[in-house]
C-alpha cells in the first residue's frame, strides 16, 4: 500500500513567552473551527520574553482569515511534506534515504506514533524539493 504524504503550508507567529502566551495565540483559531494536524512551539534565545509558533492544518478562508488577524503568517522559506500511515520498524530511514537518493535535502523532521499509526512532518528548503518529496515517499510500499 503506497505511503500517503502530501504538501502542506506551515503557518508561524511571534508569541509572548508566559504562562497563556500560545493558548491566547491559538484561541482565534479555535473559534473559527480549526483542528490543526501540527504545532510546535520554541522559546527565543535571542529575544527575551519571545517566542515562536508553528502550526499546519488550517483549512477555509475563515480559518486564514483568523489565522492572519492573531498574527501568522504563511511562511515563505519553508515547506512541509505530510506523512501519515502505519508504523512500522525502519520507515523514517527508508523514507530518508530515499530521500538522500534522490538528493534531497530534509533541513528538519517532527514524527510521532500513536499505536500502530504515525504522522511526520518533514520541513524542505524549496517548493520543488517538498513536490519531488511527496512523490517520492508516495511510491513507498
Amino acid at each position: 500500500m503506497p505511503l500517503p504524504a502530501q504538501k502542506v503550508d506551515v503557518w508561524h507567529a511571534t508569541i509572548e513567552d508566559r504562562p497563556g502566551g500560545l493558548a491566547e495565540k491559538l484561541a482565534p483559531l479555535v473559534q473559527a473551527g480549526a483542528n490543526l494536524g501540527f504545532a510546535i512551539a520554541r522559546r527565543s534565545s535571542d529575544h527575551p520574553e519571545t517566542g515562536f509558533v508553528w502550526i499546519a492544518g488550517l483549512k477555509g478562508a475563515k480559518q486564514l482569515a483568523a489565522a492572519r488577524g492573531a498574527g501568522f503568517a504563511k511562511t515563505r522559506d519553508l515547506h512541509s511534506v505530510r506523512v501519515e500511515g502505519t508504523d512500522r520498524p525502519g520507515l523514517m530511514y527508508r523514507i530518508m534515504q530515499t530521500l538522500a537518493d534522490a538528493n534531497v535535502n530534509v533541513r528538519g523532521v517532527s514524527a510521532a506514533t500513536v499505536g500502530r499509526r504515525c504522522v511526520s512532518y518533514l520541513a524542505l528548503d524549496t517548493t520543488a524539493d517538498a513536490t519531488m518529496a511527496a512523490r517520492l515517499i508516495r511510491k513507498l510500499k
